[in-house]
């Protein structure tokens, strides 16, 4: 079992900035890649950024220049740097572990983004 606990979500105006945390504990040897995901009312979940264990980084192209994903191993957190907001980043953002042995995925409950003025 994988636990995960986002926190650093908030209200901020347009071309703002905010850091995601995601706290990570439990069965940690199996993860092979952390990544933050997005859902708004009526649409799907959708990938915004992942980090492989070797330091590999994937970038949603809506995003691509603006956020960061990045990893601190000594205390078992990942972080999203979210730069230059827009309206449209406005979303409830999703910490994921996905365990490749085991073929399965964590998810933590969430925290809200809302980009307004």
């Amino acid at each position: 079992q994988v636990q995960l606990v986002e926190s650093g979500g908030g209200l901020v105006q347009p071309g703002g900035s905010l850091r995601l945390s995601c706290a990570v504990s439990g069965s940690m040897f199996a993860i092979t890649a952390m990544g933050w995901w997005r859902q708004t009312p009526g649409s799907q979940r959708e990938l915004v950024a992942d980090i492989t264990n070797s330091g590999s980084t994937n970038y949603a192209d809506s995003v691509k220049g603006r956020f960061t994903i990045s990893r601190d191993n000594a205390k078992n957190t990942v972080y999203l740097q979210m730069n230059s907001l827009k309206p449209e980043d406005t979303a409830v953002y999703y910490c994921n572990a996905h365990r490749d042995i085991y073929g399965d995925d964590y998810w933590g409950k969430g925290t809200l983004v809302t980009v307004s003025s």
